[in-house]
């Protein structure tokens, strides 16, 4: 069951969203996860658990450079990056396997951003009998190794690009919209991606604040992506063979933020203390017939269905430079995965 291609798949639909690099990399991670469904289910968890972590994570940030909202009719037009530090204990993770045991050194594996060396990559044996055909599979394979991020990118990072429009309406309050229309990635992927956000200001709302020289404001935004890969797989021997196979990726972030800001000529500085929520999934669904060494074989139906979530309290701060319309801006984010955002934009007509 060698050259399975659920991990060339995982990559595929996760990291065509980060970067080319990650993309030219997926081609080395076509091994097969042979432990069984269980097992299965549990290796690619761990494996690919920092990357739906940091990807939800740096979804999440990116939406405001000013706690100051526009006049009516007002607008920006920002473009930033979003890069989340996946720190160095989350380069390695520790299966927890049923069927599976990791022979020899280490007993750990790497994740999708740990190493790829000789060293670093597990031999895993596996024994499990199908409860239905009474049919035993054992064997071993090497587990997949890491991308070594931060040697192909410079950080240890999981980056994401991020374009939205602000507009301003009524009563000092911003409406922030995030969208894509479908787009094709590959020849048989595709993306989307929909978010919307409102700034409001709450000075406005409190008796003697309203003359303070400084601004203050509430911030929530949702962000939604929506990614799929369909593909097929034949060949002879070990090995897995599909005609309908099907890999989907879905990231839903909540940001809730309180905001202040003060302006100084061109540079405001900014900060905001709120908390944010990730969930997305990954799964593969389909039809796929899994053949041993021994010619045994095994069908499987939908094999992988998995869930993640994080979030907690988040604390940012920043400045922006403005130059007549032109702005630009950096802030840090302290959280699980500290995040880095650099952008600039356009904005018209603010307060």
């Amino acid at each position: 069951m060698k050259r399975i291609f659920l991990i060339r798949v995982v990559l595929v639909v996760v990291t065509s969203l980060l970067s080319t690099q990650f993309l030219s990399a997926q081609d080395d991670f076509d091994k097969l996860l042979e432990a069984g469904i269980e097992d299965a289910n549990a290796l690619i968890e761990g494996y690919v658990d920092p990357v739906m972590t940091g990807f939800g994570t740096s979804l999440a940030n990116g939406w405001y450079n000013t706690a100051k909202a526009h006049k009516t009719a007002g607008f920006d037009l920002t473009v930033t990056i979003n890069a989340a530090y996946v720190p160095d204990e989350d380069l390695f993770y520790v299966p927890n396997l049923t069927n599976t045991t990791i022979v020899g050194s280490p007993d750990r594996a790497p994740t999708l951003f740990g190493p790829d060396g000789e060293g670093d990559i597990p031999t895993y044996q596996y024994s499990y009998t199908d409860d239905e055909s009474g049919t035993t599979f054992t064997g071993t394979f090497d587990g997949p190794g890491g991308l070594n991020v931060k040697d192909e990118i410079g950080i240890q990072a999981v980056p994401v690009p991020m374009v939205q429009l602000g507009v301003g309406i009524i009563k000092n309050t911003d409406i922030k919209i995030r969208w894509t229309p479908e787009l094709d990635i590959g020849d048989d992927g595709t993306f989307k991606l929909i978010g919307f956000g409102v700034l409001h200001d709450v000075k406005q709302h409190i008796p003697g604040m309203k003359l303070l020289p400084f601004d203050l404001s509430a911030f929530i935004g949702y962000t939604s992506i929506s990614s799929d890969v369909t593909f097929t797989e034949q060949g002879t021997g070990s090995g897995v063979r599909t005609d309908n196979g099907k890999a989907t990726f879905d990231v839903n972030t909540w940001t809730f933020q309180g905001l202040i800001s003060k302006k100084f000529s061109v540079l405001t500085l900014y900060g905001g203390l709120g908390f944010n929520s990730v969930n997305s999934e990954l799964k593969l669904t389909g039809d796929y017939t899994v053949s041993d060494d021994s010619d045994n074989s095994i069908v499987y139906s939908n094999p992988v269905d998995l869930s993640f979530s994080s979030g907690g309290p988040r604390l940012t701060a920043g400045m922006r430079l403005k130059f007549a319309i032109f702005t630009l801006h950096t802030d840090y984010t302290i959280q699980k995965y500290n995040v880095l955002t650099v952008g600039f934009g356009f904005s018209f007509r603010e307060q």
